[in-house]
């Protein structure tokens, strides 16, 4: 069984994927449900934090330095461009899921073309 956490991490992910912009979702997620928004975004993250193997309850782990190396920034800029890859991936996905989506409805609309043209034509004569 889903946890509420969960339940709320995964339909938020459903609508960012379908091409909703985050905060979007948290808002229509709570207009629908009627739960505060800032609840959801706890639910959402709390979820996230779960996902990626942190603690319960842990705070999100930030590097604290009292000066920084030159071993230092190369490890920021690789951690930043491998983030930059996976975000590029994530934007590849969202728009193959609205591609595939707008297929559909390229062929539903083409495949009824025909019947909608017909229809509307009989009913034209008939006012004539």
């Amino acid at each position: 069984m889903a946890t509420k956490a969960q339940e709320v991490y995964e339909e938020i992910e459903r609508r960012v994927a379908s091409g909703v912009d985050k905060a979007d979702a948290f808002k229509a997620v709570a207009e629908e449900t009627g739960r505060p928004f800032d609840s959801l975004r706890g639910s959402y993250y709390s979820h996230k934090r779960k996902l990626d193997g942190s603690e319960p309850g842990a705070k999100p782990a930030r590097t604290r330095r009292r000066e920084t190396t030159p071993d230092d920034a190369l490890a920021d800029a690789r951690a930043a461009l491998e983030r930059a890859i996976q975000s590029i991936d994530r934007e590849v996905e969202v728009a193959k899921a609205r591609v595939d989506e707008a297929k559909a409805e390229y062929e539903a609309l083409r495949g009824s073309a025909k019947e909608r043209k017909d229809e509307i034509s009989k009913r034209l004569e008939a006012l004539n």
